[in-house]
């Protein structure tokens, strides 16, 4: 029977791995840590307790294995991701775990996780209460998170390490969500990585100035433009933009939540063009636009039909809002849209699951997998009607490779199936099914809020742990699109 791999080298250089970016990791606590001190707040002590812990256990980690370096073999680079978006979470819960306790209203390691787990897969879902009464470190800290995970952490990794002499192709191919994974930017992958973040960059500035613009100030606009160009959700305040109030900021934020849907690939393409033909030629740009702005206005009209609003201006305003906001995996509320009929709020939360496009911060199954399967069920229908027929699936003119139509149809019997059992066992330990279905749901497709009392104006925290952890593991095999993760339950691929 073949041996199976358990701690040799090849993990050993994984774990090397691990530990620098556990300690390249830390330095984000910099940003929060400094307002910290410039505010004078009492998180302070937690940021410089919590860094230092995480960089020493990384660098311990590092140093420990350091003599195992060597290139990533493809499973490893499988290994790599499902273990660094395992144990970050766990990293960026200390500062929460540590100033919660001081503070003398202790957080459990659980909520600690899912909320850091929450950040970093871009969900949104929070088990905290009273934000505004935070201090600004720890919202900041909340904001940033969601901001990082939104590119993928791992893909900065794969623009550093190269300089380090690791190679990232398989860290990036196990990192970029979608089907397709093997299209380049750039002839190098490090490359690649860097133009990403660079289009990432330039519009998380932009939209920080459009904030700014719109009347946030620079912390508030600073946490809203990390967790709408993350499509991460997160807000400083309980009631979310309902507090604000603003049709300005709702605006900025709605059409900065549609710019993060899209491939940010195509945007990249699109500016080397200098031309917007690259969003008409993508084949999940014009469909996902469509779907999101589509459903928006119809959601709209239901609702100043059904009298939920007295005028069109008033169904619009919040209709589009909350739908774009939902449908994009984002998760902002300028209302309790809960109380609306329950088709808007399911319809929002369903379509979720397939608007964003691969390749943008947002979640659920993507666009481009959704096209495919409808261009192959009309493959289907046509082949019955004409059995001899010969009509394969085609994408921008090419045919699609069967490898590729075999994979959009594993993923989805998977996703159909991590869904179904969730919500099982979500059952079983006694919810409501529609907040068990919900909580899934918004969890798997990284989306945030559910239904009830878990929706936009609650939050998780009325689920036990054992019902924590299993949105916790939700998020994370929604975030790293099941396989990644699943991958690593399989016997052969432990083998070797």
């Amino acid at each position: 029977m073949p041996a199976l791999r358990i701690l040799d080298g090849r993990l050993a250089a994984v774990f090397n791995l691990l530990g620098l970016i556990m300690a390249l990791f830390s330095l984000t606590m910099i940003l929060p840590l400094g307002l910290s001190i410039y505010t004078g707040d009492a998180a302070l002590a937690a940021f410089v307790d919590a860094a230092l812990i995480s960089m020493a256990a990384g660098g311990l980690l590092w140093a420990a294995t350091h003599r195992h370096r060597t290139e990533l073999r493809p499973r490893d680079g499988f290994v790599l991701v499902s273990m660094v978006w395992t144990v970050l979470p766990a990293v960026a819960a200390m500062p929460l775990l540590i100033y919660f306790q001081r503070a003398g209203t202790p957080l459990s390691f659980t909520d600690a996780y899912f909320e850091a787990m929450s950040g970093l897969t871009t969900t949104g879902a929070t088990v905290l209460t009273g934000l505004d009464r935070l201090p600004a470190s720890i919202n900041l800290w909340r904001a940033t998170l969601v901001w990082l995970g939104g590119m993928g952490i791992l893909v900065l990794a794969v623009a550093i390490l190269p300089l380090l002499g690791v190679g990232g192709h398989q860290v990036f191919r196990a990192e970029t969500p979608g089907p397709i994974k093997d299209e380049k930017l750039t002839p190098r992958i490090a490359s690649t990585a860097k133009a990403l973040y660079a289009i990432y960059f330039g519009l998380s500035l932009l939209c920080l100035v459009a904030y700014r613009l719109a009347g946030l100030s620079w912390f508030e606009a600073w946490c809203h433009m990390a967790t709408t160009m993350g499509l991460g959700g997160f807000s400083t305040w309980d009631d979310g933009f309902a507090h604000f109030d603003s049709v300005p900021v709702e605006i900025v934020a709605i059409v900065f939540m549609l710019i993060a849907g899209v491939n940010f690939a195509t945007h990249f393409s699109a500016w080397q063009a200098r031309s917007a033909r690259p969003y008409l030629t993508c084949p999940q740009t014009i469909p996902y636009l469509a779907v999101t702005l589509g459903a928006a206005l119809a959601i709209s009209v239901f609702l100043y039909v059904d009298g939920v609003y007295g005028t069109p201006g008033e169904a619009l305003r919040y209709g589009v809002f909350n739908a774009v906001s939902v449908i994009t995996t984002t998760g902002y509320a300028n209302v309790d849209y809960t109380q609306w009929p329950l088709f808007a709020p399911l319809l929002m939360l369903l379509l979720s699951g397939v608007a964003t496009s691969a390749g943008s911060t947002g979640g659920g199954i993507k666009m481009i997998r959704a096209i495919l399967l409808a261009k192959q069920a009309r493959t289907e229908l046509v082949t019955m009607l004409h059995p001899h027929a010969v009509s394969p699936v085609r994408l921008r003119g090419r045919v699609v490779d069967n490898r590729v139509m075999t994979s959009v149809l594993a993923f989805m019997l998977f996703y159909g199936m991590s869904i179904a059992v969730l919500t099982i066992l979500m059952l079983i330990s006694g919810l409501d099914p529609v907040i068990a279905f919900s909580a899934v749901v918004a969890s798997v497709n990284n989306t945030g809020p559910g239904l009830g009392p878990i929706g936009p104006m609650g939050s998780f925290a009325i689920l036990t742990d054992f019902q924590t952890w299993l949105c916790t593991f939700g998020m994370l095999i929604g975030r790293l699109e099941l396989f990644t993760v699943l991958l690593l339950f399989t016997p052969a691929f432990w083998r070797r």
